[in-house]
């Protein structure tokens, strides 16, 4: 069985508001993901992680939708990894494959949640990524650039980051031991020494963090065919 664990704990506070609950084209930013994973049809079940305050909301939006493979809300954590901890914990006995994802990337597409999963159901690591497009330069912590930094092989991460369960579960207990912040699990795998196969996205999956991102994510939608 394959299930998504979908973090949403964060606090938005480079935001100013909830992001989660900003309607995008009429629907919750939270919404659109869980959505997203309800349609795949490489996804079993479905963890989201979230603060005690979205519990209501969220029985209510399944409710609404008709979603059949939201299996668990549980209270998250004040940092990432140990959100992911507590999903992990939630997940069904018969669990294979566990495919993380921001609440806050409401624009993932089903076909892209299957791609990664299969990839992690042959090589046991895969993250959704794009190449990196843009020109980049090193600057000091004033804003004065130093050099530039080449672009060759260089990719920005995304999510859904999909695993074999005994491979994550391992490199989480490893995180934990060491005490090491990481902001994926793409670095936690890495950390123990195991490769992560990319996955390139097939359409745009910002993450939602300051309000121009919401501008950016409608026009994408208002465009879609």
């Amino acid at each position: 069985m394959t299930a998504a664990i979908i973090v949403a704990a964060g606090s938005s506070r480079r935001m100013g508001f909830d992001k989660l609950a900003v309607e995008l084209v009429g629907v919750p930013v939270l919404a659109r993901s869980i959505a997203a994973f309800e349609a795949s049809a490489s996804i079993d079940r479905i963890v989201v992680v979230t603060t005690p305050e979205r519990f209501a909301w969220l029985d209510a939006l399944k409710a609404a939708q008709g979603w059949t493979k939201l299996e668990a809300v549980v209270e998250g954590d004040a940092e990432r990894h140990l959100s992911v901890c507590r999903g992990l914990d939630a997940l069904p006995p018969d669990t294979r494959i566990a495919a993380v994802h921001d609440g806050a990337r409401p624009l993932v597409s089903p076909r892209s949640i299957d791609a990664c999963v299969a990839e992690a159901e042959k090589s046991g690591a895969a993250s959704l990524a794009h190449p990196v497009a843009d020109t980049l330069k090193r600057a000091t912590q004033e804003g004065l650039v130093t050099e530039s930094v080449s672009r060759e092989c260089l990719w920005a991460m995304e999510t859904p980051q999909a695993f074999d369960l005994g491979l994550l579960r391992r490199a989480y207990q490893a995180v934990l031991s060491s005490g090491e912040l990481v902001t994926d699990e793409v670095s936690a795998v890495r950390a123990i020494g195991e490769p992560v196969q990319l996955v390139n996205s097939d359409r745009p999956n910002p993450k939602i963090t300051y309000p121009s991102d919401i501008i950016l994510a409608e026009a994408i939608l208002s465009s879609a065919p």
